[in-house]
């Protein structure tokens, strides 16, 4: 496995939100609790403040991976020192979402693993009555089952009926393995007493399609987009009953590397769609899997092995193995106007190599722009947030025109 060149950065780690050197684009790098910064999601909370949540530690996987939030207030250029969430001093705490619940109150999700193995993953939550100031008591919302790990990235989605759909990962456990993603698969908590008790829906022909991020058009369908553990491309299905029922996804005409993605619904019906636009084809080599610098006690002593060419495939009649290492660039946002079947507009908002061989940001390693999440102000501007070399987490605000004014079609 080539050893990369350390990757720097001149920007300063301040939270102030500057003007860039395109028009109608302002930006931010989010002040660093910690040496590695990863997995950002934004919400607006209900003062109207931009909530940004993360986490953070030495490395993911390790145990003092914990969860981190910092907001940007109505008027504000500069985001808010973080504040830690989460403190569990033997599990990695990854992954977290916010939710601003019908009743006001905000809802932080996050998982909880050993070490690297997200089979072992449980769903927790913890409870604000103050907009995000300060929070309740952490509980278990979603045990790890006798299959494996729970596992969440998207956001809570709360329909016009108060039915709310969190969907959900399962980390699929292999006997004599350790996990490396070959059998995850999708489903969607559903829960009509709002929050109270769930009920699952499994996403049917979903294995290798995680990371389920759900929108609704004005006509009621549900669109839902997929990260793809074989980094072939963006994976789409739909519901047009409330989420009780789900089509099997099928691959888009987009890109993706087995890492995060996240849209927005816009007026219009229009969808925005941050992701890397890379697959396992744009690879020079593989990893064996995400936490392969990674033990159970923490970090490995012995830098990973390179990756054989084929992993073994499991003896179930599928060949497919989880692909990792692709790269993690550039980071792009793109538009479609048919409710995420064709992509015509899209323009980078960062471009690298990409480097994601490993995880290492203390070393600065590792060079990835991804994990984006994206919402929309009032104002039509786009708000971004992403993993910057796992050293930071940048924002991006981008007018409405921005895309048009230098995208390509």
């Amino acid at each position: 496995m080539t050893t990369p060149s350390p990757a720097t950065d001149t920007r300063s780690a301040d939270g102030v939100v500057r003007p860039a050197v395109e028009t109608g684009r302002r930006d931010a790098l989010l002040p660093a609790p910690q040496v590695q910064n990863h997995a950002a999601n934004l919400t607006v909370l209900p003062d109207g403040s931009l909530g940004c949540v993360w986490f953070a530690g030495t490395q993911e996987g390790v145990p003092d991976i914990s969860v981190w939030l910092s907001r940007l207030e109505p008027g504000a250029d500069t985001w808010s020192e973080p504040v830690q969430l989460s403190c569990d001093s033997t599990r990695s705490e990854q992954n977290p979402v916010l939710h601003v619940a019908e009743s006001g109150t905000v809802w932080l999700l996050w998982t909880s693993q050993h070490a690297g193995n997200q089979d072992t993953a449980r769903v927790m939550r913890r409870i604000s009555d103050d907009g995000g100031r300060t929070w309740g008591e952490q509980h278990t919302l979603l045990p790890e089952t006798d299959a494996g790990g729970v596992f969440v990235r998207q956001p809570v989605i709360a329909l016009p009926t108060g039915r709310l759909l969190l969907p959900v990962f399962h980390c699929v456990r292999i006997e004599g393995r350790k996990w490396v993603g070959d059998r995850d698969y999708s489903s969607v908590m559903i829960s009509d007493d709002h929050g109270d008790s769930w009920r699952e829906v499994v996403v049917p022909g979903s294995v290798g399609c995680v990371h389920m991020n759900i929108g609704r058009l004005a006509d009621g369908t549900l669109v839902a987009l997929y990260r793809s553990r074989w980094a072939d491309s963006i994976y789409r299905s739909t519901s047009t009953d409330d989420g009780d029922t789900w089509t099997e996804p099928e691959a888009t005409e987009l890109p993706n590397n087995n890492s995060s993605i996240q849209f927005v619904v816009l007026p219009g019906d229009r969808l925005a769609l941050v992701f890397n636009e890379s697959s396992a084809a744009d690879a020079t080599a593989r990893r064996t899997s995400l936490y392969d610098e990674i033990d159970d006690d923490g970090l490995a002593d012995a830098p990973p092995a390179a990756a054989d060419a084929e992993p073994e495939p499991l003896d179930d009649g599928d060949s497919r193995s989880a692909f990792w290492g692709a790269p993690r660039a550039p980071m792009t946002l793109a538009m479609s106007e048919d409710g995420g079947r064709t992509w015509p507009h899209r323009r980078d908002i960062e471009t690298g190599d990409g480097y994601c061989l490993s995880n290492n940001s203390r070393d600065g390693l590792n060079r990835e722009y991804s994990y984006p999440s994206i919402t929309a102000g009032n104002d039509g501007h786009l708000h971004v947030a992403f993993t910057r070399f796992r050293q930071a987490i940048e924002y991006v605000e981008l007018e409405a025109g921005w895309i048009a004014d230098g995208g390509r079609s």
